[in-house]
């Protein structure tokens, strides 16, 4: 792909971003605080999937797998 077909590529989609937001009709002042508030949430939204979904996806693990009739390893009992 060459730099033209990418400049062009980009370009279309800044234009559907602008026309899905309709920030379009906002000053360019008014864009900038648009665009950073939407950054920041999108930031913390990820973020906070990246810290807390694995931690609830293992205590959905552990919940179902107690639900169903698995053993938790404090009431395991080693043989030796």
């Amino acid at each position: 792909m060459d730099v033209k077909g990418l400049k062009e590529y980009l370009s279309w989609l800044y234009y559907q971003y602008l026309l899905v937001t309709c920030s379009y009709v906002l000053e360019p002042w008014e864009q900038s605080i648009f665009n950073t508030v939407l950054f920041t949430v999108v930031t913390m939204v990820v973020y906070t999937a990246y810290v807390f979904i694995p931690i609830h996806t293992r205590l959905a693990l552990e919940f179902f797998s107690g639900l169903f009739g698995g053993q938790h390893e404090s009431t395991v009992a080693f043989m030796s």
